[in-house]
């Protein structure tokens, strides 16, 4: 009797250990744009591990689960193509890609902050129109066109440094610091072609310009911060608007909207509208007209664990058109360009 009581206790263990608890999704079908409520099962252990994105009566909310010393891939990609038609008629094409490649290590999380090193790895730039191509690369030798030269240098000089990221678990960078190691370091790569010091300061300030504490703590947000404070339900969608000119009048609106959580991933899609501008000048009887406006769309894929931005692919179409009058005959040209935006490309 007590071998059989232990073979079915036996059994009872097995059974137990091998049952699979279930949990309940919601997401919105890709086909129908409907949402749809559905029950998936998940190991014992999948269900206890803490989660990044985490649901709560419906509403998940982004943190950040980051392992001691773990380096996390933040590669940035663009490639624009563009085609230009002239007034006579004819069409030109071009493509111009540009790599960023850059990591974040983990060196540390105390009192809810993150100690991370962001490393500034590389930088690809190409250009091809007419048959020809150039190419700066920092993993490469120098450029043999002139004129790509110093363009080659700013980059080389960037390439191997690091900066300091304060970062909280819910993604607000607290501050990035260690620019001035940067900084002279540019000056030391750029020094063997400019000899004049005044010229390397002038240098050294218009790239300060745009590459500064500011600028990086608004690009690591955007590329890590997904999902808005208050959290997002399955199918809820959550605005955020941006100047794209220097008055302020002209703003850029994308709009999101939480697909799905499940298979360890939060899919996001994005869809926005560059607005319609026109402009009419006339002088010295000429009429200057121009008019230009798009669209943006894509997805962004967030780990569930982690919290970590996996892939975001856009897309980003622009339509220009100008044209120039003398009230008898006019000339037109257009510009057409199409900019997909990606970080992390490898991501499969």
């Amino acid at each position: 009797m007590m071998k059989k009581l232990t073979a079915l206790a036996l059994i009872a263990i097995t059974l137990t250990a091998c049952k699979k608890e279930t949990k309940t999704i919601t997401r919105v079908d890709p086909k129908t744009g409907k949402t749809e409520t559905v029950t998936v099962e998940v190991s014992p252990e999948e269900a206890a591990k803490p989660k990044a994105i985490a649901d709560s009566s419906g509403i998940y909310k982004q943190k950040f689960i980051l392992e001691k010393g773990t380096t996390y891939p933040l590669v940035s990609y663009q490639r624009e193509i563009q085609s230009f038609t002239s007034p006579d008629g004819k069409t030109m094409n071009g493509t111009n890609e540009t790599t960023d490649e850059m990591s974040v290590t983990v060196n540390d999380f105390k009192d809810n902050l993150y100690d991370l090193t962001l490393n500034l790895i590389g930088k690809r730039m190409s250009s091809s129109a007419n048959g020809k191509t150039v190419v700066i690369d920092t993993k490469q030798a120098a450029p043999k066109e002139e004129g790509l030269k110093m363009n080659y240098l700013v980059s080389k000089g960037l390439a191997g440094n690091k900066l300091n990221v304060k970062m909280d678990a819910y993604g607000n960078i607290r501050s990035v610091t260690g620019f001035e190691s940067v900084y002279n370091n540019l000056r030391k790569a750029v020094a063997g072609t400019i000899k004049d010091k005044k010229q390397q300061d002038a240098l050294i300030e218009n790239f300060k310009a745009g590459f500064n504490e500011a600028m990086m703590k608004e690009q690591l947000s955007k590329n890590l911060k997904l999902f808005p404070a208050k959290g997002a339900k399955i199918g809820e969608k959550w605005t955020t608007s941006e100047d794209i000119d220097p008055s302020g009048k002209l703003k850029q609106t994308l709009t999101f909207t939480l697909l799905k959580v499940e298979d360890g991933k939060a899919e996001i899609d994005v869809k926005g509208t560059i607005p319609s501008k026109s402009d009419k000048q006339s002088k010295d009887g000429m009429t200057h007209t121009m008019s230009m406006g798009g669209s943006e769309s894509g997805k962004i894929i967030v780990d569930e664990n982690t919290g970590w931005l996996l892939n975001q692919n856009l897309s980003v179409k622009t339509n220009q058109k100008e044209s120039l009058s003398d009230g008898k005959q006019t000339q037109s040209m257009t510009k057409n360009s199409t900019t997909s935006i990606i970080i992390n490309p490898s991501y499969k």
